[in-house]
This record gives structure tokens, sequence and C-alpha cells, in this order.
């Protein structure tokens, strides 16, 4: 990212969720066209049921939200703990909802005559919600110059045509909508914008300055293009399978649409959602968490029940969340994951491990261990350290049953600065997992760690990872290969030019204490059940390896043979060990 000065950072830092809103005409069709349903998401009908121009305007004429409330929409925002609101201005169908002096807008081409944006100004300023704007700056359907018109697919312009095309575009449209936006709803926390499909380095650069020249404080999302942006901006519903670098954000829906779809009930349950915002948390990652009214102007009911839940697990938890940093630990935990502030560490308990827990890497000292869900209520704890190992261990003293229904938090209160062993510990129930950030790549420059915590490109044989690690107890382990994929991705894949698949399933030759196994690793092991996140992590069954000493080892992953049939390479975000007989 280009970067810009902390200070304008520090309340998005702090902020840790906010409400991401898509409303604009597709909200009328609400995902069906002429009696037909179009398959994915709401917002692209225009796109996807290849809607001429002319049919798609008519739309104007039956927008008319005249149930919509800014305060109550704000409101929603608030008592859900979101710090700040994001709506789209403008949408790659090119319809603007605000007033604008193009004239394809909300006040000027339908009855409805109101400017939402200036009503949402006033709300997000009565409640101390920042108001943010996604803008579509790269595809617009509506104008000639905009990206991605179906039409050209299968009758392409001439390139220096089109290049002329969209700078006229960006110049006469992007630019002025942009300076409106700025200019006319008082201070803009950041712009949102979206998919940088044709837009140049030098374009995506004289977006980023003409918002700070603007409004200096503003913030411009990684979307924007060509690193250009303040912050990154990750995978839709995307979780990083590891440790992030800078300062990153996960947009995400509440079901499987953005733009609102009258058949869309696939609604995701409130501990999920809550547990979406904790691994986001623990890894120093904003979450955005998406809402799609109707064309009569209302959140739907279920997003609201939701939403409503998650503020009352903030009221109580929300410590553990806002202003914290990612989890000072090398790797994460079966049982939870861990945010921190200076001098604090909480843990986000999955699944409740009952009265007695143990927790091996952290050096610290505690000072006290108390349960969110009741914050007068200290926990019994004891630390422990072998010194001939430097094996440092807590054990706390929980209640039987997990005092909160969602999530329990446990807060660890420390006598200094937070102090963990820098390489990956075997914890107390035998498990060890190694991260692929942790790992040495060895192998050509193609091959990489990828922003979300994944290895990209590596397709190459003889290319491999290395570990090295602590073992504290001999014996036999499974070993588990772990590679993170995209579901979606997946099914969406066009097989082409001998590609039949985007993941393969590549034989991967894993080494260590003199014993070695091999198997297939990948596409085979990809949950496609849409109960579970889009993006997941996989686990690939190796077989077992027997360890007749402790102590520290090296670890080796190599690729024996690609698959010659799949776009990428192995997509490994891990190796997890554990003791045969647990898990």
């Amino acid at each position: 990212m280009a970067g810009i000065d902390n200070k304008h950072l520090e309340w998005w830092r702090e902020a840790r969720f906010g409400m991401f809103i898509h409303w604009g005409l597709y909200a009328v069709p609400a995902g069906e066209w002429q009696g037909k349903r179009i398959p994915g998401i709401g917002e692209w009908i225009m796109y996807r049921g290849q809607i001429p121009i002319a049919e798609y305007e008519q739309l104007t004429a039956q927008f008319n939200p005249v149930k919509f409330d800014a305060e109550a929409w704000v409101k929603v925002a608030h008592e859900a703990g979101m710090k700040y609101l994001v709506i789209t201005s403008k949408h790659h169908d090119g319809f603007a909802m605000f007033k604008s002096a193009h004239p394809y807008n909300i006040v000027d081409a339908t009855s409805f005559k109101r400017d939402p944006m200036k009503e949402l100004a006033d709300a997000c300023h009565q409640y101390g919600v920042r108001l943010c704007f996604y803008h579509s700056q790269d595809l617009d359907w509506n104008d000639p110059g905009g990206s991605m018109h179906w039409e050209e697919i299968d009758h392409p312009l001439d390139p220096a045509v089109k290049k002329a095309l969209f700078a006229k575009y960006l110049e006469e449209k992007v630019k002025p909508q942009l300076r409106e936006l700025l200019t006319n709803y008082g201070p803009i926390g950041l712009i949102w914008f979206d998919v940088p499909a044709a837009v140049t380095r030098e374009q995506s650069h004289e977006l980023r300055e003409l918002v700070h020249s603007l409004q200096p404080e503003c913030l411009v999302s990684g979307r924007v293009g060509h690193d250009a942006g303040d912050f990154g901006s990750l995978g839709d519903n995307q979780i990083p399978a590891g440790r992030v670098q800078g300062d990153w954000e996960t947009p995400a829906t509440l079901n499987d649409t953005w733009g609102f779809k009258h058949y869309d009930h696939n609604w995701k349950s409130v501990e999920y959602l809550v547990r979406l915002m904790v691994q986001c948390a623990s890894k120093g990652v904003n979450y955005l968490l998406n809402v799609g009214p109707t064309a009569e102007g209302l959140i739907p009911q279920p997003s609201i029940e939701r939403l409503q839940a998650v503020g009352r697990w903030l009221k109580v938890n929300g410590e553990s969340i806002y202003g914290t940093q990612q989890s000072p630990f090398p790797c994460d935990f079966p049982w939870g994951r861990v945010t921190c502030k200076p001098g604090r560490i909480y843990l986000h308990f999955f699944g409740w491990p009952g009265p007695d827990f143990a927790l091996a890497g952290l050096r610290s000292r505690v000072r006290g261990v108390r349960l969110l869900a009741d914050g007068r209520q200290l926990v019994p704890f004891r630390q422990e350290h072998d010194a001939a190992s430097d094996h440092h261990l807590l054990r706390l003293s929980l209640p039987e049953t997990a005092p909160d229904p969602h999530l329990s938090v446990i807060a660890l209160d420390l006598a200094g600065e937070i102090e963990v062993d820098p390489l990956p510990v075997q914890q107390p129930d035998g498990g060890l997992v190694l991260p692929a950030y942790l790992a040495r790549l060895e192998g050509p420059p193609q091959m990489q760690l990828e922003r979300a915590g994944s290895i990209t490109g590596w397709n190459t044989a003889g290319a491999q990872l290395r570990w090295t690690y602590r073992l504290r107890e001999p014996g036999r382990y499974r070993v588990l290969v772990q590679t993170f994929m995209d579901r979606e991705r997946s099914e969406s894949f066009a097989p082409r030019e001998g590609l039949q698949y985007f993941y393969g399933n590549h034989r991967l030759r894993l080494s260590v204490d003199g014993q070695a196994l091999a198997g297939l690793v990948g596409r085979k092991d990809l949950i496609m059940d849409e109960s579970v996140n889009r993006w997941h992590t996989a686990e690939s069954d190796l077989g077992a390896i027997d360890f007749a000493s402790a102590g520290a080892k090296e670890l080796t992953l190599a690729m024996e043979e690609p698959d010659q049939t799949a776009e990428l390479g192995a997509t490994v975000c891990g190796v997890r060990l554990v003791p045969v007989g647990v898990g």
C-alpha cells in the first residue's frame, strides 16, 4: 500500500467493525428478471442478466424507497457496535445514489427526489458513526467508457479506443462525482473503490491524490488498484490463513449476496458472524459486514436481528475486539483465537474447554485472569516453567459451562510487556501447527507467501518449505497438510487450454526425523458444503510419523509432482501434527 500518516489510520484501527450497505436500482428486480432468477450476487443482475441499458434505466420509474429512514439504518449500525458505515454511492450499474451533476441519479431520475446520502450524513453525525462511500471507479455498465461491458466479450473494442473512452469516463464522471461526495457531505472516513480492472497505475494514484487533496484525512481502500490504497482489502468473505503485514479489511455478507435478492434466505448464524469477527481481529484485520436493503428502503429483518445479537455480544466482550492487535503467538490454536493490547491478552474460545485449560508458549508473568462475561469473576491460575526445555505453561481453572452462549472470552492481565515463544510450541493437547509464514521458502522467485497466509506460485518440482520447531512429547503423529482455497473460485472455473481445475491435487513429500511421507494435497479435500465459509482451510492426511525423541526438529515439505491440469500450484498454508488418538 502507498501509505498515509499513521494518525489518520488510528480511528480505523480502533474501529475494527463496520457496516457495508449495498443499495441501488438492483434492489428493484431483487435477483429476478422477466420471471427468471438470475444466478450470482444481486447487484450484478444487469451484467449477469445481460440487461440492455435502456431497459435497466426503466427501473428508475419503479424505484421509490419511501420507507427509507436514515436514522433507523444508522441506529442499527450503532447498536450492532459498528463504528463506521460504507454505502454504495455508485455501483457498477452506474446509477448514483446521491444528487449529482450527472443526471443518472436518485434525485433527478426517480420520483423519490431525496438525497439519502445527505440524510445518512446527518444521522451518522448524530450517532457518532463515520460515514464512508463505496464508489465504483472502474466498472460502469451505463457509461461507454466503463470497463467490463458484457457486449465487449464477443465484440471487443479496439484497445486504443477503449483506453481513450475509459480515460474520458474517469475525467468526466468518476472524478467529478468524487469531488461531489467529498465536498457536499462533510467529513468522510474513507472512499471504498472496487474492481480495478482497466485502471492504470497512474490513474489509481491520481484518484488517491484527488481524494487526499479534497479531504487529507479520508482513507482510500486498496481496491483503488496498484497498491495505491491506504489499507488493503482482502477477498470477499476471506479470512486470512495466517498473519498479514500492514492494514487490511475483510468485506463479508450476512447471506450469499450483497445487493438484495428476495429469495436469498441463507442467513449466517450469530455464532458464525461473531466467530468471523474474532478470526479477523486475531489477524489485525477489520470486519466490514454487509446489509442489502430492499427497494422500499428497509433493511431485512433477519439482518437486523443478527446485528442486534452481535451488538449484545460486543457490549460484553468489545474490549477484546476494539483497538486490539493481532495474536502475538506464532500460530493459531484449534480451540479458538487470540487478540491483544499492551499488557493484556484475550483468549476467544470457539468451544468451551471445560474446567481445566492449559496454554503453552506464554513467557510473560500473569497478574490476573478474568471472564469478560462477568468482569468481576477472577479465574484461578498457575504458571509453570521447565528450565531444562524452557517450556512455559499457563493453567486455568474454569467454570464447568461456557459463560457466553456464542463465544466466551478470557482476559489475561500481564505484569509487563507481552512475551511469547517465537517458535511453534506443542500445546498441552499434543497438537502442533506449523504455519506457512514461518517456513523458509526454497524455490523459484514466483514462489511466495501470499497476503492471506498461503503459498502462491508453488508448482515447480523440488521447490520446498522448511520449518524449525520444538517437539515436547515423542510418539506417533498424524500429519495433515493444510491448503487455503476459495470454494467459489473452484466452482466457477472454466476449463481452458488443458487446464481443467483452478486448484489441483499436487503430490507433496514430507521429510522429518529421517522419515518421509508422500501423497496428494489440495482439491480432493476442498469442502464444497455451502455452510462452510467460501474461504477455508482444507486438510490432506499424509499418514503418520513416529518421533523417537523430543527436542528441536526440522520438517521439509517438497513438491514432488505438480498437478499439470490445475491453474494454481499448491496453496499450502501450514502443516498440523496431531498425536494419534487425538482429534
